[in-house]
């Protein structure tokens, strides 16, 4: 029973009872409502008139002893008043009777007063049954206060019944709300959220009823800190976050880890990392694993990897199963496989899924494919978007491709870029240029430059011919979508997009964006974006400057560059040299290439041997 709390609780759940007309007045105050002389002369005016014989001055009297913790000096002032037949007293004298040990004597007192119409005595008396075991009497007079509007007798109530499985739990829970009782607005707030949760139903704010939220706002206000975090985390998700960080601060405060570990994310995604870092210390000292997980998070980004691992180490003796993961990302990014693999394997014991795919990652490039394959599986299967992307990559390696697509295709259903771009590959690959346009759209759309650069080539072939350019590319005036895509794939580094970009600017006579596009794809290792921006400094009249891309276009491999070389250093009267390069073209092809090349190399033989 909550008679074992301390005296201001009692109070204010109702264990004391005032005389009715005391109730009533405005003079029931908390002892922190008026100062000690305030009190002392209250004490004293009510003991004037409780030795005169008054018996609702030996009530209240008695009640603001018991209140203050004078047993002793309570005792006789509530019999007293009992014997008189004051109902306040018989249920003040069943707290004072329950707070010495005598319960089955405060019993027969609440019993007393309950009859007599005491609803706080009903609810006590209904407590002591149900702790005895003896629920019907429980029930009895639990409905017996409820009924008369207390609100602990309607929470009582409600949690008996709801226990029992009684639909009519819930209209007691929400009278209780409604006459105040915090936890019975939190606990009616959480059966709400469970009603949308099972329904299906998303609601205006990611799941939680306007009614759910009014009654965690109701109870946080009331300082149930539980409430205040629930609370937090709507406000939070709904982008509220000043508001949500004043419930996450209120909730904290009160001592819940969950809301200080939460603070410390709102704070550090603000910025403030050292103010986050305190409320993650508060949080983690209280046994918050995800906080303890946070601040080793925050040493390693620090390179203090001894305190690292030892939060990693708190969190996983709070339970989280994430200090064991976070410990074997710590151990490999240090090269000591072996503590890697046991603190993997540790997490993916305990049902990690992350942990399951890196210890499957491990044990690949340690050679072991037989012992990678059923880890990933295990984690695919428990949801790992990257166990399925790499089930895919290890069965594509086996050439089983049917296999492959499977895996490739349940993990772009979730949203996983490369795998998107696998499939739309796979699509291509079958002639479905349908579906392999939809996963190629949604794999640039994830920020892929090659899916973004293939899905350009699938609608640029789509567009009818036109009259070449004489660098041999159609021209057209505005950008198509194609072009976009070109573009894109090109701002990310993609060094065909590049070229095929450069192309196209060149084909609308933007000299200065082509050259800009190939030089950015020569610098990266393209040869065909060196040997497009030699042909274009040439016709602009910097051969010179040409025949240096397309040395390195040639020496790269390209034969088209090659011939050009043979030709430059032919024209300049450098035989030897350009029989050189022409050699290279008859070696690099392609077959036409070769052909040009062999007949330029055979008559600067001739011209040599002259």
């Amino acid at each position: 029973m909550d008679v074992m709390g301390d005296k201001a609780t009692l109070l204010e759940t109702g264990r004391f009872e005032q005389s009715a007309d005391f109730v009533q007045s405005a003079d029931l105050v908390q002892p922190s409502d008026r100062d000690e002389t305030g009190e002392a002369a209250e004490e004293a005016r009510q003991r004037l008139a409780a030795e005169a014989g008054d018996v609702e001055a030996m009530s209240v009297l008695g009640a603001m002893l018991l209140r203050r913790g004078d047993l002793d000096g309570a005792e006789p002032q509530l019999r007293a008043a009992t014997a008189a037949g004051d109902r306040a007293a018989a249920n003040n004298l069943g707290v004072l009777l329950h707070q010495r040990g005598y319960a089955d004597d405060a019993a027969g007192w609440w019993r007393i007063a309950a009859v007599a119409g005491s609803a706080a005595a009903a609810h006590a008396l209904g407590r002591h049954h149900r702790e005895k075991g003896d629920e019907p009497a429980a029930e009895y007079w639990l409905r017996q206060s409820a009924e008369q509007g207390h609100a602990l007798g309607a929470y009582a109530l409600a949690d008996l019944l709801e226990h029992r499985g009684d639909a009519t739990a819930g209209q007691w829970m929400r009278a209780a709300a409604e006459r105040g009782h915090r936890e019975a607005a939190y606990r009616l707030a959480r059966a709400l959220d469970r009603e949308v949760s099972a329904e299906g139903e998303d609601g205006p704010d990611n799941g939680v009823s306007p009614a759910a939220e009014q009654w965690y706002r109701q109870a946080a206000a009331r300082g149930h800190r539980r409430a205040a975090l629930h609370l937090g985390a709507i406000l939070e998700r709904r982008g509220e976050l000043k508001e949500a960080g004043r419930w996450y601060l209120t909730s904290a405060k009160d001592g819940e880890a969950r809301a200080a570990c939460a603070l410390g994310f709102l704070l550090r995604d603000a910025g403030d990392v050292e103010s986050a870092a305190v409320w993650w210390l508060r949080a983690a000292q209280d046994g918050d694993g995800n906080a303890a997980n946070a601040l080793g998070a925050l040493h390693a980004e620090r390179g203090e990897t001894q305190t690292a691992e030892r939060w990693y180490r708190a969190a996983m003796d709070a339970g989280d199963v994430n200090g064991a993961y976070n410990l074997g990302l710590l151990c490999a990014e240090q090269a000591r496989t072996a503590q890697a693999e046991q603190w993997y394997r540790r997490a993916a014991y305990a049902g990690h899924r992350e942990a399951a795919n890196a210890l499957a990652i491990l044990l690949l490039q340690g050679g072991d494919t037989a012992g990678a394959e059923p880890w990933f599986s295990k984690a695919a299967e428990a949801g790992s978007v990257d166990a399925a992307f790499n089930l895919g990559i290890l069965f594509a390696g086996r050439g089983e491709d049917a296999v492959a697509l499977r895996w490739y295709e349940r993990a772009a259903a979730a949203g996983h870029t490369e795998a998107a771009l696998q499939v739309g590959i796979a699509r291509l690959r079958d002639g479905d240029e349908a579906a392999a346009e939809r996963h190629l759209r949604c794999a640039a759309g994830g920020g892929s430059s090659e899916a973004a650069y293939r899905l350009a080539t699938v609608l640029d072939a789509r567009r009818p011919p036109v009259p070449a350019h004489e660098l041999g590319e159609p021209v057209h005036s505005s950008k198509s979508e194609c072009e976009e895509w070109y573009e894109r794939a090109a701002s990310q580094g993609h060094r065909r997009a590049q070229v095929r970009v450069g192309m196209l600017a060149a084909a609308r006579g933007d000299v200065v964006g082509a050259a800009r596009w190939y030089r950015e794809a020569a610098e990266a290792g393209s040869r065909n974006g060196a040997f497009n921006l030699g042909l274009l400094l040439a016709r602009e009249g910097s051969e010179p400057e040409a025949a240096v891309w397309w040395t390195r276009a040639a020496d790269a491999g390209h034969g088209r560059a090659a011939l050009r070389l043979a030709l430059v250093y032919a024209r300049r009267g450098e035989l030897a040299e350009g029989q050189h390069w022409a050699d290279r073209a008859v070696t690099l092809g392609p077959r036409e290439v070769s052909e040009r090349a062999a007949r330029l190399r055979d008559a600067l033989r001739q011209e040599l041997s002259a």
